[in-house]
This record gives C-alpha cells, structure tokens and sequence, in this order.
C-alpha cells in the first residue's frame, strides 16, 4: 500500500488503549486517528472520520464491540476493517463470524501485531483493487449501455468489449430530402404503422425503420421504452404522475403527455429517480 492505514482505536481501558498505541508507533505504515472509550464515542468516529482500521474491544460498558458492529451496517456504513482486542478467548469464533480480521489477547506483543498488520495490508489491497474493478465496470457500463453483470459475462468469456458509439445525427429521407437530426433534439418517438414518427424541436419527421432498429441505435441511457410503440428521451421528462385508474403518465418539458405501460412503469421510475 502506499498510504498509510488510517486506524481508530476503541477500548474502555485507558492503560490498553495506551498499550497499543506504543506498539502502533513502531509501525510507520500506521496513522492513527484516534482513540475512543466506548462504542458510542466510536461510532461517532467511524462515521467522522471513515477510518480503514479499527482495534475494537468485546466488552465494554453499554454497547458492545459486536453491538457496535451491527449498528455500523444499520446505518448502511462500509465497514472498516475489524481486529477484535480482548482479554477473553471465548469469543474468537463470534469474532470471525462477523468478519473480523483477526482477533488479539491481551497484552499485544509486537509479533503477533506485525502478523496482524501485514494481513490487514492484504486486505485492504483486496479491497482497493475490487473498488477499481467496480469504477471500470461503471464506466463502461456508462460506455456501452450494459449493466455491470453482463460485462462481467463478456470479460470471462473473452468478448469483445469494444464501447458501443451512438451516432450523433439520424439521417431521415422525406419527400426526396435527407434531413440529418440532432439525437440529443429528440424529445420522443411513436409507432405510426412500419413507420417511426420522430419528434424533434417542435418539429415530426417520419422514419421507415422498426422500433427495435431505431432503440439499437439510441443510448438507453438516454432513450427508454415507456410503451411497446414508444421511446423517451429521459432528459426531457418533467414528471411522472399517476391517475385514479392506475395509469402512469410522464409530462415532457415541452407539456406532451405520454402514457407508460404498466411492464415498463418501475424502471422508468427508477431512471427518472437516477437520471
């Protein structure tokens, strides 16, 4: 690693919160950031200042160290990584149970600590290069449109993960013109028949391509299929409004109404809640 491991340190015991201070001064890789006497004060601490360790001790008046634990995932807080402190053995299995490193008697002695140290740095290399593989899976996913499980699929199976390009301008042909058209201008699109009826800029234009055709060409994370004969540009929704029969309808900012189907309406809720 070649940040240094940012550590809290929670335990009762002032003389043991002492202790292992010392021995963490002996290890240059270790930035500790504070000491904390109970749970409660810890929690405040996590949360404050995301530490990437935590020496926590079991028992402790009021909250206990795996009370603490659950409190942390209750908040829907990332867990730093946990060495359990004690003077006590009998809670060694609990400890991994929740997933805690490693687990220290009391006192600590420096080969036993350094033991710790080099699989904490593991550890958090692990999880620093998951973290990276996630930023590259979104960004591609932003790239290509595909959710991240199937381009995981692609990857283990050697596919060819070259980003999808959607074209900027969609060339239509009316009455012996060829009109090119912004996509970004595109405020939706309906099914008219075997054509595609493009709205842009106040503007219709009449495409002869099947709706499947025209929605492989356009970003899905701009474009979305609200109905089986229509598709949205999301940029342009204003709101989602439900009505006393069930339906869902979105206003666009330019004051058409549109109805979703009921197999598309979750999704678009979602996109327009994310988007």
């Amino acid at each position: 690693m070649t940040s240094k491991i940012r550590t809290l340190i929670v335990d009762d015991e002032s003389l043991a919160r002492r202790g292992l201070t010392v021995r963490l001064q002996e290890f240059p890789q270790v930035e500790l950031l504070d000491e904390c006497q109970n749970a409660r004060q810890a929690l405040d601490k996590m949360v404050e200042l995301k530490p990437d360790l935590v020496f926590l001790d079991i028992q402790m008046p009021g909250m206990n160290g795996f009370e603490l634990l659950r409190e942390v995932k209750a908040r829907g807080l990332e867990l730093p990584v946990v060495v359990f402190v004690t003077a006590y053995d009998q809670y060694a299995i609990k400890a991994f149970e929740v997933r805690a490193i490693d687990y220290l008697l009391k006192p600590v002695d420096h080969d036993r600590l350094q033991q710790t140290l080099t699989r904490v740095e593991k550890n958090l290399a692990e999880r620093e290069r998951e973290q990276q593989q996630q930023r590259m899976l979104n960004l591609l996913a932003d790239a290509t449109g595909e959710d991240c499980e199937a381009i995981l699929r692609k990857l283990a199976e050697n596919q060819d993960m070259g980003t999808a390009r959607y074209p900027e301008h969609i060339a239509i042909k009316e009455s012996g013109e060829i009109t090119r058209v912004a996509i970004n201008a595109i405020e939706w699109v309906d099914a008219a028949g075997d054509y595609m009826c493009i709205h842009a800029n106040n503007e219709t234009h009449i495409l002869r391509r099947t709706m499947k055709e025209l929605e492989d060409e356009l970003n899905p994370n701009r474009f979305q299929r609200i109905h089986r004969s229509a598709i949205v540009n999301l940029e342009q929704i204003e709101k989602l409004c439900s009505r006393q029969n069930g339906e869902y309808h979105i206003i666009l900012k330019n004051g058409k109404e549109l109805k979703v189907s009921r197999s598309y309406k979750e999704r678009i809720k979602r996109l327009i809640l994310t988007t």
